[in-house]
């Protein structure tokens, strides 16, 4: 287990199989940088394109076809003292009648303060204090492995291989599961945000460029259909899809096969645990397939074995 240090001389705008950056082993640590979601690195140099370019990817030796790929965050700090958004809100997230009223999706500049740990708006607005801020919250918006079949998936979008789901709990600290259907794997990562809301209704989070630390693990003969999730409090599971109802269905059941596997429960006592323990986030409400995750706070499952 060793760790080490990458610098991408070139990113890429679609998850697959394409040919590794870097060789890594099963337990190493790689600490990188990534660009923001226009290719924009620390420097305010344009270095990829303008569809969250990806860093990677990341060959893990030993991973197969019917295995997960465990990512841990470790740590995701800004390398930007700004960062970006939309202004207004996404067209498809209010009333048809009122997409007429917002305003002009122009970009709007935010300063990063990793001293206070919060990030403020770099010229105040009316209705809005000059001192008012949101906390610090880094995450990865846009993350996860090659897809299989030959397919190779627009950073735009997500699915079962990961992607652009945009869920706020994926953040330092966080571990992400994705189902391993390469050689190897292919680890992704990049888009970066400082902070952001659920369901990324602005259209962005505050775009940054970062320097990521992950820890990556191959969890052997034990298959996940969509990305999972843990955190010191929860474990969570995504679903991408359209319609948002299709997004919503995949998370559950995904985490229905997780308390199966991991938990031993079967549908009777899974479902009684979920009526009345589950919480569900919007994730991501922009992108091409919107993204649901199914929740589940540790202190409900206070009392169950989980296995290895």
């Amino acid at each position: 287990m060793a760790t080490l240090r990458f610098t991408a001389n070139r990113y890429h705008e679609t998850l697959g199989a394409h040919a590794p950056a870097m060789r890594v082993q099963d337990g190493d640590t790689v600490i990188t940088g990534t660009v923001d979601a226009h290719g924009v690195d620390h420097e305010l140099l344009h270095r990829g394109g303008d569809t969250n370019p990806m860093t990677g990817p990341f060959h893990v030796e030993g991973a197969e076809p019917g295995d997960t790929l465990a990512v841990e965050i470790r740590r995701i700090r800004m390398t930007r003292v700004m960062g970006w958004t939309r202004q207004g809100l996404a067209w498809n997230v209010v009333d048809p009648a009122r997409v007429r009223d917002m305003p002009a999706r122009e970009k709007i500049f935010w300063r990063i303060d990793d001293n206070a740990g919060v990030v403020r708006l770099e010229y105040p607005v009316a209705g809005l204090s000059s001192s008012w801020s949101v906390p610090l919250k880094p995450m990865l918006g846009c993350f996860g492995v090659a897809p299989g079949g030959g397919e190779f998936i627009s950073t735009a979008t997500s699915g079962r291989h990961g992607g652009n789901m945009d869920y706020n709990r994926f953040g330092e600290g966080a571990v992400a599961y994705f189902p391993v259907a390469v050689p190897g794997a292919l680890f992704f990562l990049g888009d970066a945000h400082a902070a952001q809301g659920d369901g990324e209704i602005a259209g962005t989070g505050i775009e940054t460029s970062a320097e990521v630390e992950f820890t990556v693990r191959v969890i052997e003969g034990r298959q996940a259909g969509w990305p999972r999730g843990e955190d010191a409090d929860c474990i969570f599971t995504v679903g991408n899809a359209r319609p948002l109802e299709q997004a919503l269905q995949h998370a559950t059941s995904e985490l229905l096969d997780w308390l199966a596997q991991d938990y031993g429960l079967d549908a009777v006592s899974a479902s009684h645990l979920l009526g009345m323990h589950v919480r569900y986030d919007i994730a991501n409400v922009f992108n091409p397939a919107f993204s649901v995750a199914c929740r589940l706070d540790k202190q409900a499952l206070a009392g169950l074995a989980r296995r290895a």
